[in-house]
């Protein structure tokens, strides 16, 4: 965000790598489907003079996500598995738990693909180089040596989008129950071999002579994760894929080209599948899905403990980029990046968001502020990504120095609320979400709603008790 009379920021990638901390970063970019840069920038590991480039491996976290939901789709497109089928019926080494949650629940690929299926665990710890390592059925299970909760439903099937880590980790079994064959095979056949992504893996844990591997840095810098110089995410689905700029270049270039028809990577029924948003959830099969016309995009961001990565491709263009980092401050650097990228496309995607002064202290602000609470007749389909990112059930918005902030009821921390119109707000640390004030025609502030693209939830001030 950046004031209104202020300029942009002219810095340079190599002063924001030394600003965050960032050893080494990784760079591609397309345009009509075609990868026209791909290149390395900074060190492998910090202290050496080992350059990046654009076939340097990286961790990429929850980009994994992505690369195995097109293998699947692969194994839907040759007939083994099928999007809409009761998981169960292709699992032979663990069952989906029956729950009281979600009784009589039918889980599908399509569900485990968009995070509606309902299965808890959001996100995976990584293990350092000495950890045992558990496998598929212990991290489903959530028994030692996997550091997660057991893979469970909470909630029934269908019912709202929420991320799952875990519902992934099913889908991954199920490839493999269903072939016989590891994620890491079967992806090398349907994915990285058609795609000539020949440096990428989910082998877990990395060998550690691989060569040229972007190492591990903390959030000051410093190698961690030694000796190797590494961490390992047997979660390999969900977070476990290792692969280079110019493989992830050319796995979004396919996956464009599959949806424009042009493609022989995966047929454009099942593309079109892949990049439409399965309701509630903001997820189509696999990728983030947002905008419209020229300004359609996928995308995807991923994020272990040392690694920052994204994706993100125009589906009507054929523009798009990945970022690749190799450092535990990653994610500010990478939005940075993105949002330079998205300036030099030029169709209005992510664009700089504006803010204006605004003296909060006047008495027209003054019915802003009070306790707001979630409306619950507003239908999952609206609340879309927000019943998961912003799952907050009451807001209290106050007024201090001139400025107004948000938070929960009945806790210390808040966030500021920076204004782009007198009724309309920014939460800069969460997600850059937009709070809007709705003042009735009797000229009271009834209302906030709280937006994230096309997301939106609704929260009513609430009433102060009766005598």
């Amino acid at each position: 965000m950046i004031p209104l009379d202020e300029p942009l920021p002219q810095w340079s990638l190599q002063e924001r790598m030394l600003h965050h901390r960032i050893p080494g970063v990784a760079i591609a970019v397309l345009r009509d489907g075609k990868v026209v840069h791909s290149a390395g920038y900074g060190l492998l590991e910090a202290g050496t003079n080992a350059a990046v480039d654009a076939d340097t491996l990286f961790s990429v976290g929850s980009v994994s996500k992505v690369v195995a939901a097109a293998t699947t789709l692969g194994l839907v497109e040759n007939g083994t598995l099928e999007l809409d089928r009761d998981v169960n019926d292709y699992l032979s080494s663990w069952q989906v738990p029956a729950s009281t949650e979600a009784a009589d629940s039918v889980v599908t690929l399509r569900m485990l693909m968009s995070h509606t299926s309902g299965l808890n665990v959001h996100g995976f710890a990584d293990y350092l180089p000495k950890e045992d390592l558990p496998t598929l059925v212990q991290v489903l299970e959530g028994t030692a040596p996997a550091k997660n909760q057991a893979v469970r439903l909470i909630r029934p099937p269908g019912e709202r989008g929420d991320y799952s880590g875990g519902g992934v980790m099913v889908e991954q079994l199920v490839l493999e129950n269903a072939t016989g064959e590891p994620l890491e095979s079967v992806a090398r056949e349907l994915v990285f071999d058609p795609l000539d992504m020949h440096r990428s893996t989910f082998a877990s844990p990395l060998p550690a002579g691989t060569p040229n591997v972007a190492k591990a840095h903390d959030e000051n810098g410093a190698t961690t994760a030694l000796p190797r110089g590494w961490e390992s995410f047997p979660e390999q689905a969900a977070s476990g894929l290792w692969t280079t700029g110019n493989d992830l270049a050319a796995f979004v270039a396919g996956l464009i080209d599959s949806y424009r028809g042009d493609g022989q990577f995966l047929h454009k029924s099942l593309a079109v599948q892949m990049m439409t948003e399965v309701s509630p959830s903001w997820h189509g099969l696999g990728p983030r899905l947002d905008g419209a016309g020229e300004r359609r995009i996928f995308h995807h961001g991923g994020s272990n403990d040392s690694y920052r990565a994204w994706i993100e491709g125009y589906l009507e263009t054929g523009d798009g980029f990945v970022i690749l980092t190799n450092g535990a401050n990653g994610g500010a650097l990478t939005t940075e990046i993105r949002n330079a990228l998205s300036d030099s496309i030029g169709v209005g995607v992510n664009p700089p968001i504006r803010t204006i002064a605004l003296d909060m202290r006047a008495p027209s602000y003054v019915d802003y502020t009070g306790i707001f609470d979630a409306d619950p007749m507003v239908p999952m389909d609206h609340r879309r990504a927000l019943a998961d990112i912003f799952d907050v059930e009451a807001l209290e918005v106050r007024i201090a120095n001139g400025r107004l902030s948000a938070g929960v009821p009945g806790r210390n921390r808040v966030s500021p609320l920076q204004p782009v119109a007198p009724n309309r707000f920014v939460l800069p640390d969460l997600d850059a979400l937009q709070v809007e004030f709705h003042r009735n025609a009797l000229g009271e502030v009834s209302s906030l709603s709280v937006e994230h693209g096309a997301a939106k939830m609704r929260y009513r001030r609430r009433q102060p008790s009766g005598p």
